[in-house]
């Protein structure tokens, strides 16, 4: 899977790169509704442990053109990593490790189109504070409330983000 994300990421970096029409952002945007959606429906997927040996690659593969496109790398993985029936801790690292690649794919890939000059690579970099205080604000909170409670007010958060971003450039 994690070697699909990474053939997946190689074409259409130009895309999300160049793109100033907006489309990026609507399909940013159209991406966390579907998400949050999928978060608020919470369908119960299991994959058969026979189908994961060409399934994985596939799931990889489409996850690193929509990461590609759009920035966003949920959608196949999460959906599919939390159909394997993976423990908590398990599906915590997997997710990780994921995005991680997913992440160090994507910007291989922007910077191949000259997209990722340096000055944004420092600027990311120093984005990474603030994230982690943001993860750790967000572990705080999934601990005051159930996690059904925390998963619906977050699909909530991410359907407005993502319907701003999908109109915006319509309106």
């Amino acid at each position: 899977m994690l070697v699909g994300i990474c053939v997946g990421s190689t074409p259409g970096a130009g895309f999300l790169a160049n793109d100033t029409s907006g489309r990026a952002s609507m399909a940013l945007g159209a991406m966390l509704v579907a998400y949050a959606l999928m978060s608020l429906v919470s369908p119960r997927l299991s994959v058969p442990r026979h189908t994961e040996w060409w399934l994985a690659p596939l799931v990889g593969a489409v996850t690193g053109l929509i990461a590609i496109l759009t920035g966003v790398f949920v959608l196949p993985l999460v959906p599919y990593l939390q159909s394997l029936g993976l423990q908590r801790d398990e599906l915590i690292q997997a997710l990780g490790l994921s995005l991680l690649v997913s992440a160090t794919a994507l910007g291989v890939a922007l910077a191949r189109e000259g997209a990722l000059p340096l000055a944004t690579l420092g600027a990311s970099v120093a984005a990474l504070a603030p994230a982690g205080l943001g993860v750790a604000i967000g572990q705080w909170c999934r601990g005051q409330v159930s996690p059904a409670m925390f998963v619906r007010i977050f699909a909530l958060g991410l359907l407005l983000i993502g319907l701003h971003l999908a109109l915006r450039s319509l309106i």
